[in-house]
């Protein structure tokens, strides 16, 4: 597949629909200055509005609308991206995705059902609903216009002067990194970060094929697909230059310095990247430029909510 030409009918398609989202340079958050890409600040507060916006857009919906299974973020995008474009939109997501991303879905208007257990229990429902009513299935990653949308953020960064040599990226199901990679490729040092107890990538790299891993954690419910997609892993084997995994609490102290420091409010999983850099997990080389990526902020329990 010609990943960069999908990405640009992509970016193309949704740019009507989605946030161009800022970016900043900090010079507190390391030893040298960091590049921050401030995507909690996009549609739902997560890079997933890009996917949604670009699945919907890119075929024909049926009368039965849309379903999706949705650890939280990915469900408030399709159920907002859905009601944008008029479409009946139907979300599962599991008990773990916590209280502020399932009033986020609710106020959507969309219908929502909570379901015990894990991402894969409320993918198992979704599909049977697929099945049962013909509504068009939006995979939270591993489907082409999916990652394809995602691959949106890195051809945007660029245009806005991205100038770093790495960019570090948090990983779940892998839309979000195989799109910056499918966008990339190899141009640019991509480092894949993964909590310790979600390392579904780092697992599947090691085994040579995707394999079911066990997830918990504190950004469990936005990085806890329990297989990596086939489609980031394919472009992970071709282009990924590195991952690491990082602890649950080097992951809430990067959360909780990106409040202090800057007032940026993200939930664990947007401040995973930022993790790997301040807890060593990944040390650049001397004068390497270093990009972080943000990619979500629906924290729970909602401050404001």
């Amino acid at each position: 597949m010609d990943w960069k030409a999908e990405i640009a009918a992509a970016a193309e398609r949704s740019s009507a629909y989605v946030q161009r989202t800022p970016v900043m340079r900090s010079t507190v958050l390391w030893d040298h200055p960091v590049d921050l890409k401030l995507e909690q600040m996009q549609h739902t507060g997560s890079f997933k509005a890009r996917g949604a916006f670009n699945t919907l857009l890119s075929q024909p919906v049926p009368s039965a609308g849309v379903v999706a299974a949705s650890g939280g973020n990915h469900g408030a995008a399709v159920a907002y991206a859905a009601t944008q474009l008029g479409h009946r939109a139907q979300i599962f997501v599991p008990e773990i995705a916590g209280p502020a991303k399932i009033a986020l879905i609710e106020r959507t208007g969309a219908a929502l059902t909570v379901v015990p257990g894990e991402y894969a229990n409320a993918l198992e429902q979704a599909r049977a609903y697929e099945a049962e009513t013909g509504a068009m299935q939006v995979h939270a990653y591993d489907a082409p216009a999916t990652l394809a949308g995602q691959g949106t953020l890195m051809r945007e960064w660029e245009q806005q002067g991205l100038d770093a040599d790495t960019v570090l990226i948090a990983v779940g199901g892998g839309g979000l990194i195989g799109g910056a990679l499918g966008w990339l490729q190899g141009t640019r040092r991509v480092v894949a970060v993964e909590p310790g107890q979600a390392r579904t990538l780092d697992a599947a790299l090691e085994a040579g094929a995707p394999v079911d891993v066990e997830v918990s954690g504190v950004a469990a419910n936005a990085l806890g697909a329990r297989r990596i997609g086939s489609l980031c892993f394919d472009l992970a084997q071709k282009y990924l230059a590195r991952r690491v995994t990082v602890t649950d609490a080097a992951i809430t102290e990067a959360q909780r310095t990106l409040w202090q420091a800057h007032r940026l409010l993200v939930e664990p999983a947007g401040a995973t990247a930022l993790a790997a850099l301040r807890s060593g997990a990944y040390r650049p080389e001397p004068g390497e430029r270093v990009a972080v990526l943000l990619c979500g902020g629906n924290i729970a329990p909602d401050p404001l909510g």
